[in-house]
């Protein structure tokens, strides 16, 4: 099973492309279905820690940013940098992670 969709890589493009996605129609019934249809890369060891300590203070019943924030902090987990959370930092990594 493929761990990204190799195809949305070619589309990441600060500008929209031009050509008419030569080769990507599809034709029903010959459709390969991706288990990751928007991923277009596999994701990293920080990535999937991050997730799992999102999951863990979401569980404890976390709602708001500033509790998130402390609550990976407080588990340890810190930025890819070394640093430590801010609401700041947070924001800014889940749009350079496209969340």
């Amino acid at each position: 099973m493929k761990q990204f969709n190799e195809k949305l890589a070619n589309w990441m493009s600060p500008s929209p492309s031009k050509e008419a996605g030569i080769n990507n129609i599809q034709i029903p019934g010959q459709v390969e279905h991706l288990v990751w249809q928007t991923r277009y890369k596999k994701p990293t060891v920080y990535e999937q820690d991050f997730v799992k300590h999102l999951i863990q203070a979401f569980a404890s019943g976390v709602t708001e940013l500033n509790d998130l924030v402390d609550s990976l902090n407080r588990q340890g987990f810190r930025r890819e940098s070394g640093e430590v959370w801010t609401m700041q930092s947070f924001t800014e990594e889940m749009q350079r992670l496209g969340y």
